[in-house]
């Protein structure tokens, strides 16, 4: 039995490589199937499927660091994989704020969810149109921008979580991150922007 399976895993290598599949894109894929799952445990009508969801997101959140820690060790870096990453990550955190906005339909909530999704569209557009152009290094990831996705993270999976911990208010601490979250995202793409403003402004591009 155990060769069976050593079988089976050794040609579903074979067949991973023939299609060019590393285990850092293999973990991208795999964090976007997540996101129907943490959907539907976020709709179930179970006390327990907060907690679910919760390790949902953060299995994604870890996922999200181990694959370009593993594409770097591996060195399997791939102009498919450095795509499609920020994709699966953006699109796990958009998900997740409109179903916080749905639950909690205040201004409170929709704001910040509306400020995030908002800059992450804009820079998402700078950086296309950058690349187009050749200049896609102005615009690469700064430190504020990774400081920002740690804390947004962990604020949204606090939110998520909405339980209490030792008497700690998960949810108004969650909250509160969220909005250290947005001053950060609005910071992060200020430093984009400046990256970017000398081109944007010339009538040569």
């Amino acid at each position: 039995m155990g060769a069976e399976y050593c079988a089976k895993a050794y040609r579903l290598i074979v067949l991973l490589d023939e299609f060019d599949m590393g285990i850092p894109l293999i973990l991208t894929w795999a964090r976007i199937a997540l996101i129907p799952v943490f959907v539907i445990v976020f709709y179930l009508p179970f006390k327990w499927a907060s907690a679910v969801c919760a390790g949902i997101f953060l299995l994604a959140a870890i996922t999200d660091w181990l694959d370009g820690y593993l594409a770097r060790r591996l060195n399997q870096i791939s102009a498919f994989g450095a795509f499609l990453d920020p994709v699966a990550d953006k699109l796990m955190v958009a998900v997740a704020l409109i179903l916080l906005v749905q639950v909690h339909p205040t201004v409170v909530f929709t704001i910040p969810a509306a400020v995030i999704i908002g800059r992450e569209i804009a820079v998402s557009s700078l950086r296309e149109w950058m690349a187009e152009i050749g200049e896609r290094a102005s615009v690469a990831v700064s430190t504020v921008g990774k400081i920002k996705t740690t804390v947004q993270m962990i604020a949204l999976l606090l939110l998520l979580f909405n339980e209490p911990i030792f008497q700690i208010p998960i949810l108004e601490v969650g909250l509160i991150l969220l909005y250290v979250a947005v001053f950060l995202t609005i910071w992060s793409m200020v430093v984009y922007l400046r990256a970017a403003w000398p081109i944007l402004m010339t009538d040569d591009v």
